[in-house]
């Protein structure tokens, strides 16, 4: 059975109402969006596929739909494939091999490929080929099988776990970062916008600052406010209902939600603060460690409330002071985070 695979234009990706479609329609990430605007036009001038390029950042930062948004301003189809979906080699090459020229191939979770399926990718991403192995046992003959130039769009939240040779084959590498409490705004404003809502100045600031700087919690939680605002009142989003609803939904004034808090309260209270590792915590609070590490450690990291150090995570000061814990001693403190 052959690895999923999708083939469509690019704006019909994800939420057509929501998702942008154009470089001039992506809010934030300034840097990273002018600069592949430049590698865009200049392969474009140059009639050539454009370079390889790695996507890597927290989830919901806008790493999908910047692969799309490349496809189109290219003028080219994306096909879409999933690392852990791509099983054997051969699901591979019947992917590559169906690629049209400067066509864009888009792997989310680029970094749970299987390791003989990586292998394989190495030469189709430098040369534009693969070896097939055609018969069994001594008879078997391999043959190169020439390839259309191609774009490869790798994604991933986890860029530590890349191989070495497997990142060196990406000419574009770019990280993705949190937004700022403005640049949500404005996109809470064209979401609310093609939503048809009525917003408040006041209520999108409100979303904007409990959205810990990503756009998908932002219009997650847009979304469901509107639903307490057109059930409990006339519809409006104003910052008085915005949280009334985003406190229903246990989402404080900083953006952290209940498994935050639980996260950090384990840290704090069972384990005395830490260090403790990253699968006790797991187990402590029924959760996977890779949604810890993937979902809610980045913005603990970012807000100063958690630190990883040697020997596991520790509760900062900051993070006791926010779940309302009286301070440590100082040198216990840094002595933990040694």
């Amino acid at each position: 059975m052959s690895a999923p695979l999708r083939s469509e234009p690019s704006p019909g990706a994800g939420d057509p109402a929501l998702r942008p479609r154009r470089l001039d329609d992506f809010v934030g990430q300034d840097r990273l969006r002018d600069n592949l605007r430049v590698y865009v036009r200049a392969a474009l001038q140059r009639g050539e596929a454009l370079d390889h390029v790695l996507l890597s950042g927290p989830p919901g930062l806008g790493k999908t739909s910047m692969a799309y948004i490349l496809a189109e301003e290219l003028g080219v189809e994306v096909r879409t494939a999933s690392g852990p979906a791509i099983e054997r080699k051969g699901d591979l090459v019947a992917i590559l091999s169906s690629l049209q020229p400067r066509e864009v191939l888009f792997v989310d979770e680029i970094h749970r490929l299987p390791r003989a399926v990586e292998e394989l990718l190495y030469p189709a991403l430098e040369d534009f080929e693969v070896d097939v192995v055609l018969g069994q046992g001594p008879g078997a003959q391999s043959i190169k099988l020439p390839l259309e130039r191609f774009t490869l769009i790798g994604a991933t939240t986890r860029s530590g776990m890349l191989t070495a040779p497997l990142r060196a084959r990406f000419g574009i590498h770019c990280v993705f970062d949190f937004y700022t409490n403005d640049e949500l705004d404005l996109i809470l404003s064209r979401s609310a916008k093609r939503l048809g809502l009525r917003v408040t100045e006041e209520g999108r600031a409100e979303l904007a600052h409990r959205s810990r700087g990503t756009p998908r919690i932002a219009n997650r939680l847009l979304r469901r406010v509107r639903d307490f605002a057109e059930v409990d009142g006339d519809g409006t989003i104003d910052a008085k209902r915005s949280r009334a609803a985003l406190e229903r939904l246990d989402i404080d004034e900083l953006g952290l939600d209940g498994l935050d808090r639980r996260i950090l309260d384990t840290i704090a209270v069972k384990f005395s603060g830490g260090p403790v590792g990253l699968d006790t915590i797991a187990d402590a609070i029924g959760e996977s460690p890779d949604t810890i590490e993937d979902t809610h450690e980045p913005f603990l990291l970012q807000q100063g409330f958690l630190h990883r150090t040697p020997r596991g995570r520790v509760v900062t000061p900051r993070g006791r002071a926010h779940l309302g814990l009286p301070p440590e001693a100082e040198e216990v403190s840094q002595r933990r985070l040694l």
